[in-house]
């Protein structure tokens, strides 16, 4: 989903989200060679990482509305479960505008909790199956409390400081990586990547494997 989608109103932004949709296609059997430019961008000013020395960080741009990014988590979830041990691979929430932030403090609440192992999924359920729009506080809070979740305890680590900070962190991310759309990539702070760009979310998990390997090589 691009940035200028979000002009529009949620319900024609779905739509038209769900229209446009690439679909993951199999991976291609040879090796292929990526071109900076056309299938993934260099940053004139790399992103500092906090990573261990000899590892590589990989960040996914996402937000919990995006059609695109419900459709890519199953296929992410699965990639990460086969990274390579020097992966440092971690979400990081997006803000396009005000209304995303609640979203963004949901994630970081979930995390701070040591919740998301069993509810990120199910986030993405309940706002593309179950049709729920978990865009507002309150609306958050009701979920939560379904969930089985301490939601006194949620929401003091909802409104909390570090929350707040991860979400500024976030945003700050997000400009620095020049984020457009998502789910969107970026690799060892110097790269990023996305469907537009790769042609589809499949080649972007590609890209980034190419990426990666020449981080390794230095």
């Amino acid at each position: 989903m691009k940035r200028r989608e979000f002009s529009m109103s949620a319900a024609t932004a779905v739509a038209a989200s769900a229209v446009t949709l690439p679909l993951a296609l199999p991976a291609q059997a040879q090796v292929r060679q990526f071109k900076e430019g056309k299938d993934y961008q260099k940053l004139s000013k790399p992103v500092a990482t906090d990573v261990p020395a000899g590892k590589i960080e990989v960040i996914e741009f996402f937000w919990y509305s995006c059609p695109h990014c419900n459709a890519f988590e199953p296929t992410l979830e699965s990639w990460i479960k086969a990274a390579p041990k020097d992966l440092v691979i971690r979400r990081v929430p997006v803000a396009f505008n005000a209304s995303f932030v609640p979203q963004q403090k949901l994630y970081y609440a979930l995390e701070g909790m040591g919740k998301l192992p069993d509810l990120h999924a199910k986030v993405f359920r309940a706002i593309h199956v179950e049709k729920q729009k978990l865009a507002k506080d309150d609306e958050i809070f009701e979920w939560i409390g379904k969930q089985g979740v301490d939601v006194a305890k949620f929401k003091e680590v909802y409104n909390s400081f570090n929350a707040g900070n991860q979400a500024r962190r976030a945003a700050q991310l997000q400009n620095d990586f020049g984020v457009e759309g998502v789910p969107s990539m970026g690799v060892a702070g110097r790269y990023y990547t996305d469907g537009t760009m790769a042609g589809n979310m499949q080649t972007v998990l590609q890209v980034v494997e190419y990426l990666v390997s020449t981080v390794r090589k230095g």
